[in-house]
């Protein structure tokens, strides 16, 4: 079917205003050959869909070029059917409120935007509709609090849970705690661990299946069709799940790791951990034998420190406080002494807190440890940095050292301070990662890794607990924390493997009420999942996308970038590096087609060609009409939306830009830098998300993919005797939107000093 193209131009909001609609009219249909184009005063209102609605039909067009306000507003409204593919051309946002209005350069402007829409649309297609056949259920691993809470939601939405729990008993950490924090109103009273009534729940539903003493040997497969082997006593057992909950939960951060608080020095130096199993007993005493008469807690002991654990361990100082109101209900006369760098205890929390403040037996102040001592029997503190600036010493018969929590997702106890990117494990940890007492990796692990699909050299080490059959490693990547993000601030419980997502502690430390909360959100991601696979969506962050990458593999040359630098994991490969692809696990990101050298992958609503088209689209002036011509990729994820902020804040920047939006900036391909150059470009911006530590970008890496890639442009373009600096890469956060006028007018002042193009016309 011939592609049939109409242009709907809005007048509202200031566009008739701004822009003679006639001549756009026009410019759409000449040069940019629109089979049909109209305007109206507002096509967001009931009569301006109707007549968009009324042109398609009268008009046979599949293909719909809105002109008017930013994509990101009244998405459903401009909805035709799958086979009509529409697109936005932005004249609000991009063209009428940040720009002059009824200028020269502001009406090319908003006649390229439409030029670049209609080319848009003319390469693209819309995707394949379709119906899996896949697994619906969902595999939860860990049978602590989190994990039945997840199991109990998955089957209470009425999905089948498969729940495996490497112990010979559901419970995890709460079978080891004495009591609970208070998780009600009036948040005074400690509460009795609920996980035995769980565990009832656990076995009288029919939805959900029931794994103890059973670890994972292998996870092959894709959302959907993930094949896993589960290993017991009893021999393996095969499976199939649609998606996965990682709810395996923490370990306490090692107590060898603590002698520089003590530990070790006396018997009477003991963990939280180990106060919480006293506590259990029934019995609070020495180590030593007999009743404490003052019991002191050293807070963050290992937490919030850069040479061991360099966060929050988030429950802590709530612990202590629980387990300082045991030891004062067993022993009305000892004393507590809490020493603190800050004390966290938020929300309703709080209240729980001020009952501890309100103790006269309980002594809290701020301070540093400057050493812990024993001595005859008794242990010595010294503080300093106290609240009243003084130095003291403590001297007690117990100390209570609040050890921090540690994904059980991390490899090792050594917490390296870099960034999530430049951690390239290799298989097995590195030398400075290993703990000394981590278990080696297993045989079928090293088996996997060196032979067969090979994995990526830098693969990161895994803990072994999902045992993925993927190029990139066993396990969900972490980054250096080891907690297994995706996108924190968006994505909480994704993970960088699609259709796995974590719950609870192993994505963050956290309580048993908040670890139960944590369940409902991963269950209700994991049945969303299965629901989009199963008519070939993404599920994020491009939710709903049924675009599907396309590879000509007769061009494959087995160069490995597409493979090694999917985020994802989405790729695997044969012996000779070909990428096996596994489709439901791709997250339409782009950044495959942005790697590829060769240019064999494509999506039908996202190709090498269609940008192509895009740029050669955009009228080029001669250099003597003294318009000099700036190119912009820019990522739809977070610049793209300060880029409407710009608009909408009626802020100016030069007319002389155009942007094109991108998936991920880290999936633009250098061709698209070559061919803007060959048309006449004089610049070539790239806006993308931030990168690092606390990077924003949505598909975690692209940032500093496309920065890597830029270094390389650069140096291309000094051979061809251009400068440089024509091509600039920047990140933006969404609330960085008042930076990017001048970040777009000094890029082009430069430019206008440094020359024109001198391909300009060739």
């Amino acid at each position: 079917m011939d592609t049939k193209v109409g242009v709907f131009i809005c007048e509202g909001c200031d566009i008739a205003k701004s822009l003679d609609i006639d001549k756009l009219k026009e410019h759409a249909t000449g040069e940019c050959k629109a089979a049909h184009c109209a305007s109206h005063r507002a096509y967001c209102s009931p009569e301006g869909v109707q007549e968009i609605k009324d042109a398609i039909s009268a008009n046979e067009l599949n293909r719909v070029s809105i002109a008017a306000c930013s994509g990101r507003v009244f998405a459903d409204l401009f909805q035709f059917g799958h086979d009509i593919l529409v697109d936005r051309a932005n004249l609000r946002e991009h063209v009428a409120w940040c720009h002059e209005p009824n200028d020269e350069d502001t009406q090319m402007l908003g006649e390229d935007y439409i030029a670049m829409s209609c080319a848009k649309l003319s390469n693209s297609a819309p995707p394949d509709e379709k119906t899996l056949e896949i697994s619906k259920d969902i595999l939860i691993i860990g049978g602590g609090v989190t994990g039945m809470q997840a199991a109990l939601n998955v089957a209470n939405a009425d999905y089948k849970a498969i729940l495996i729990e490497k112990e010979n008993e559901l419970g995890g950490w709460s079978r080891k705690f004495h009591k609970l924090f208070p998780k009600k109103a009036p948040y005074k009273d400690l509460e009795d661990p609920n996980h035995e009534a769980m565990i009832q729940q656990i076995e009288n539903n029919p939805n959900i299946t029931v794994r103890k003493s059973t670890k994972i040997k292998r996870t092959k497969g894709q959302p959907g069709e993930f094949d896993v082997t589960l290993q017991n006593g009893s021999g393996e057992e095969n499976i199939r799940v649609g998606a996965i909950i990682q709810a395996t939960g923490w370990r306490q951060y090692p107590t060898k790791k603590l002698e520089y608080l003590g530990y070790g020095k006396s018997p009477n130096i003991v963990t939280n951990i180990e106060m919480e199993e006293m506590a259990k007993s029934g019995k609070i005493e020495l180590p030593t034998g007999g009743e404490p008469k003052s019991v002191a807690f050293i807070q963050c002991a290992g937490s919030r420190d850069k040479d061991y654990i360099p966060y929050c361990s988030a429950v802590c100082c709530r612990v202590s406080l629980k387990q300082a109101k045991y030891i004062r209900e067993q022993y009305p006369d000892c004393k507590i002494y809490i020493i603190y760098k800050d004390i966290r205890s938020p929300q309703q929390y709080e209240l729980f807190y001020m009952q501890a403040q309100a103790d006269d037996g309980i002594f809290l102040t701020k301070g540093e440890i400057e050493n812990v001592a024993a001595d005859n029997g008794k242990i010595k503190i010294d503080v300093s940095e106290t609240l009243l600036g003084e130095d003291i010493q403590i001297e007690t018969d117990m100390v209570v050292l609040a050890s921090g929590m540690v994904s059980t997702n991390k490899v090792g106890n050594k917490f390296v301070d870099i960034g999530p990117m430049e951690k390239e494990l290799l298989i097995g940890g590195s030398e400075d990662e290993k703990d000394e007492d981590e278990e080696p990796k297993s045989e079928e692990a090293k088996e996997f890794l060196e032979g067969g699909k090979k994995a990526a050299a830098g693969a990161e080490a895994g803990p072994e607990i999902l045992n993925l059959a993927y190029r990139q490693g066993t396990d969900l990547p972490s980054l250096k924390y080891g907690f297994p993000d995706s996108h924190f601030i968006c994505f909480p419980y994704e993970t960088r493997r699609t259709g796995i997502y974590a719950a609870g502690p192993v994505r963050a430390p956290m309580d048993i009420a908040t670890s139960m909360n944590d369940a409902y959100g991963a269950a209700l991601k994991a049945i969303q999942s299965v629901e989009a696979v199963s008519v070939g969506k993404a599920v994020h962050p491009r939710a709903g996308d049924l675009s599907e990458f396309d590879f000509f593999m007769q061009r494959c040359t087995q160069c490995k970038r597409c493979t090694e630098e999917c985020p994802f994991g989405t790729l695997d490969e044969d012996e000779k590096g070909t990428p096996l692809l596994n489709p439901n696990r791709c997250r339409r990101c782009g950044i495959c087609l942005g790697a590829c050298p060769e240019r064999i992958i494509t999506f039908k609503n996202y190709n090498i060609v269609m940008h192509s088209k895009m740029i050669g689209s955009i009228s080029m002036p001669d250099e003597f009409d003294e318009k000099p011509r700036i190119l912009v990729f820019i990522c739809e994820n977070d610049a793209m939306p300060a880029l409407d902020m710009v608009g909408q804040m009626r802020m100016k920047y030069s007319p002389f830009v155009r942007f094109i939006p991108v998936r991920c900036i880290g999936s633009t391909n250098v061709i698209w830098l070559n061919d803007a150059l060959s048309k006449g470009f004089d610049g070539i911006m790239l806006l993308g998300c931030k990168k690092g530590d606390d990077y924003q970008c949505h598909f975690v890496k692209g940032s500093q993919l496309a920065a890597t890639r830029m270094t390389n442009v650069q140096d291309k373009l000094k051979q061809l005797a251009l400068e440089s600096e024509r091509v600039e890469i920047h990140e933006i956060q969404i609330d960085d939107y008042d930076k990017i006028p001048k970040l777009i007018d000094d890029f082009v002042e430069e430019i206008e000093t440094m020359g024109y193009n001198p391909f300009k016309g060739m």
